[in-house]
C-alpha cells in the first residue's frame, strides 16, 4: 500500500473499510505524524503547528507514549488529535492476529492512562494489516486511518526537495497526508512541514482534526 505517494483511486474502492480521505468542500485537509512521541522532533512539529493554527492527529506508539509522558500530555494540550500505532510498531503481515490485537490493546491502555476522553483511531505501521486484525479492531470500536498522500520522509534516499513536492503536487481538500515525527524522519520534516504549512495557508487550505470531521 505504501508505493504510492498518492494512493490509487481503486485500492481505495478494494478497501472500503479504510479511512483514505475524508472528502469535503472546505478545503479541509488533514496532516497525521506516525511514530512519536520524540523528544528530538515532536516539541519541534508542535510549534510549527502552532504558528500556523493548524491542528493534526499523531498515531502513537505506545511504548513512546511510556518514555515520553510530557511530551504525549503536550500533543494533547494544544488540541490535537491521538491515534494508536501499537505498542511496538509491529508489521501486521508479520505478527499473529491475537498477538497484534493485544499489542494495539497494550497501546490503547498507555494512552487511557493519560489521557481518558479519545476516538479510537488506529494506523497500522507501514499501512500493512491482515484482514484477520482489522476485522477484530473494526468490531473493537476502531477507525483504521490509512492515508491519501505518503511523503516518505522517513526514506532517506530521497531528498527533502522531493518529499515536499510529494505533498505539494498532490493535496486536495479532503486529502490525509502522513508525515513522522522521528528521529529517522527529523531531516526531512524540518525542511518539509513548514512550506507545506506556508502553501496551505497561502491556498486556502483549513488543516483540521480526523476525530472532528470522521463519521
Amino acid at each position: 500500500m505504501s508505493f504510492w505517494v498518492k494512493t490509487n483511486y481503486l485500492v481505495k474502492r478494494i478497501f472500503p473499510n479504510y479511512v483514505w480521505d475524508i472528502p469535503n468542500t472546505e478545503k479541509k485537509v488533514y496532516l497525521t505524524f506516525d511514530d512519536g512521541p520524540t523528544p528530538e522532533i515532536t516539541q519541534w512539529t508542535l510549534d510549527e503547528l502552532k504558528k500556523y493554527d493548524a491542528k493534526a492527529t499523531f498515531f502513537l506508539i505506545g511504548n513512546n507514549i511510556v518514555k515520553h509522558p510530557e511530551i504525549f500530555k503536550k500533543v494533547v494540550n494544544e488540541g490535537h488529535s491521538i491515534g494508536n500505532h501499537t505498542f511496538n510498531h509491529l508489521k501486521g503481515w508479520k505478527t499473529g492476529t491475537s498477538a497484534y490485537v493485544e499489542n494495539v490493546t497494550k497501546c490503547n491502555e498507555s494512552i487511557c492512562k493519560l489521557n481518558t476522553e479519545h476516538w479510537k483511531l488506529f494506523r497500522p505501521p507501514y499501512g500493512k494489516i491482515k484482514p484477520s486484525q482489522s476485522k477484530i479492531l473494526r468490531k473493537q470500536g476502531y477507525k483504521i486511518i490509512l492515508w491519501d498522500i505518503v511523503s516518505f520522509d522517513f526514506d532517506a534516499k530521497i531528498s527533502k526537495e522531493k518529499c515536499l513536492e510529494n505533498v505539494l503536487k498532490n493535496v486536495e481538500s479532503g486529502s490525509i497526508i502522513v508525515f513522522h515525527d522521528s528521529i529517522k524522519a527529523q531531516e526531512n520534516l524540518k525542511y518539509t512541514l513548514p512550506r507545506t504549512l506556508e502553501f496551505l495557508k497561502q491556498n486556502g487550505f483549513f488543516c483540521s482534526r480526523i476525530e472532528s470531521d470522521i463519521v
